[in-house]
């Protein structure tokens, strides 16, 4: 009697077991299945907002389509475990330009249009780089100060025109600013912090 008891505790410790196994087993199935596209869904769809809102002659952009892996995708860095968006390098390839040849790839390079708002949905971008574009005269979107986790925004040579918000003051984290060689202009820079004027900030071409 005692054997059969200690035979069915036994078992039923093995079969608690094989149970936890399972479980775990399908839950990693779970997690791989979720994302197996890499990138999170959510953050691609925002991506694709965004190109929706350029003009890109030279299909810079041509990987940014709605099946596969957003990670993969020129421009974009994301967190090796997370997948989430970290990094927009959309900075003229060209920009360096050295001949007359290069010049002219520089000019069919520049992405144009506007920069849509879905980039909020972003949560953890710490880096923008859209220069050496050209933006045709728009002003700088206050909608970027309110991106709070961003450290590195270049937008030099990118086209930009008109007063310089002070919304950039909110970028607490911001480690370097470039606003260089734009058409820009700003009443007073109260809006900068003692830490923001210790930082790597670029300002050529403006009207200070």
């Amino acid at each position: 009697m005692a054997m059969k008891q200690t035979m069915s505790s036994l078992h039923f410790v093995l079969l608690l077991e094989l149970l936890v196994i399972a479980n775990i087993n399908f839950s990693f199935c779970n997690r791989s299945s979720y994302n197996v596209g890499g990138c999170i869904e959510s953050e691609k769809q925002v991506l694709l907002s965004f190109k929706q809102g350029l003009r890109d002659p030279s299909n810079r952009l041509a990987s940014w389509i709605g099946d596969g892996d957003c990670c993969a995708w020129s421009g974009i860095v994301c967190h090796n475990l997370t997948e989430h968006v970290l990094e927009l390098r959309l900075r003229n390839p060209f920009s360096g330009y050295t001949s007359y040849a290069q010049l002219d790839a520089y000019e069919m390079s520049k992405l144009h249009g506007n920069i849509n708002p879905s980039l909020l949905d972003l949560k953890l971008l710490i880096s923008l780089d859209l220069s050496g574009n050209d933006f045709e005269g728009i002003r700088i979107p206050k909608f970027l100060g309110s991106m709070g986790n961003l450290r590195y925004l270049n937008l030099s040579r990118a086209g930009f025109a008109g007063m310089i918000s002070h919304q950039l003051g909110n970028l607490s984290n911001l480690e370097c600013l470039d606003l260089g060689w734009n058409k820009l202009h700003v009443e007073n820079l109260h809006w900068l912090s003692v830490e923001h004027l210790l930082l790597g900030i670029t300002f050529q071409s403006c009207n200070l």
